[in-house]
């Protein structure tokens, strides 16, 4: 059954006609899904009655719920939602002075697993629909009140190894048809899967790509990330030179910071040479504690790496505290979810 919220125009129009509607009401009804962010047809009240009934019989309308909400003190807000098959994923607002970034996921578990990350405990169960995806927003754009300035593909699971779905939601989301965003506000994160890397600079979109670098050499990335779906680093950094040249917008590095790991002053000084050789931003990451085999860096370590780097020119984010206190790092507020299903079964 097709999904309201992956309906297109057409798509639409022969359905109403088959109901012997008038065509204007497949404009309606669209203008309820993508502008309105409404997928419930009993709020969609200049239709008939008989044609909200029948939307609820022809399409998957609203397929998840938030099952539940967690909020820090800074406001940052997780929504644990419970999909059609009772499986969870996650999505978090996160908002600051001026703007409001959703980060959404695009897969229940994650088929990397990077050693030191939540969202991988239990490797993948599935991907994400294209509907599922863009439910997400619907969720936090209801819970907030307010359509994101920024979203953000750094929840669960490797968007880009669920290329087809994510593909067709973001087409969603940025067509000026549907949703409308503008692909310059949304960034896709990825470990560095190389072949969802060339199938997104297809797209032709400018997006911005940040790739989970995590590492200065590949001896350090096979301690952090299994082989399965670990590239080589050179291979990356070329698909990254590749994405900036066709695309035509600076990658940014992901670096998540594990003490006695990869924060040394010396591996500080090669993602710099690293960064400004790839004209690429880095965002740094001060690990969020979920696995007892790696610890934070101390905080004047941060401050320190961080320094070497904007010294040698390279323009570096580091991430502020943001919902440690909702576990807001990737899979925890799922992962305890399953803990609480296993211990109630």
């Amino acid at each position: 059954m097709k999904a309201l919220a992956n309906c297109t125009y057409s798509e639409m129009e022969n359905m109403v006609k088959s109901l012997g509607q008038p065509v204007f009401r497949a404009k309606q009804i669209m203008e309820w899904v993508f502008k309105h962010y409404e997928l419930d047809p009993d709020r969609m009240l200049n239709l008939p009655l008989k044609l909200r009934e029948e939307l609820k019989v022809k399409f998957i309308c609203m397929s998840s719920q938030v099952k539940e909400v967690s909020k820090a003190s800074d406001k940052t807000t997780k929504l644990l939602i419970s999909l059609s098959d009772d499986e969870a994923v996650e999505m978090v607002i996160i908002p600051s002075r001026d703007r409001i970034t959703f980060c959404l996921s695009t897969q229940v578990g994650c088929p990397v697993g990077c050693r030191f990350c939540a969202s991988g405990e239990g490797g993948l169960v599935r991907n994400l629909k294209a509907h599922e995806i863009i439910e997400q927003l619907y969720h936090g754009i209801a819970h907030s009140g307010k359509f994101p300035d920024n979203i953000v593909f750094m929840g669960i699971g490797e968007g880009l190894f669920n290329f087809d779905n994510l593909a067709a939601a973001l087409e969603k989301m940025t067509e000026a048809d549907y949703i409308g965003m503008s692909p310059r506000r949304i960034t896709i994160s990825s470990s560095g899967y190389i072949p969802g890397i060339y199938r997104l600079i297809e797209l032709g979109k400018p997006f911005i790509l940040a790739v989970s670098l995590h590492a200065v050499d590949d001896e350090t990335r096979a301690e952090i990330i299994p082989d399965k779906l670990r590239y080589p680093i050179a291979e990356i950094l070329q698909a990254c030179d590749d994405y900036e040249n066709k695309i035509g917008r600076m990658v940014t590095f992901e670096y998540t910071m594990l003490a006695g790991v990869n924060d040394s002053d010396a591996a500080a000084g090669k993602l710099a040479m690293m960064a400004r050789r790839h004209h690429a931003k880095v965002n740094l990451i001060p690990y969020n504690e979920t696995s007892e085999g790696f610890k934070r860096p101390a905080e004047i370590d941060i401050f320190k790496f961080r320094d070497i780097l904007e010294k040698a020119g390279v323009t570096v984010m580091l991430r502020l505290e943001k919902g440690s206190k909702v576990a807001a790092a990737c899979g925890q507020l799922r992962v305890q979810h399953l803990e609480k299903t296993i211990n109630n079964d």
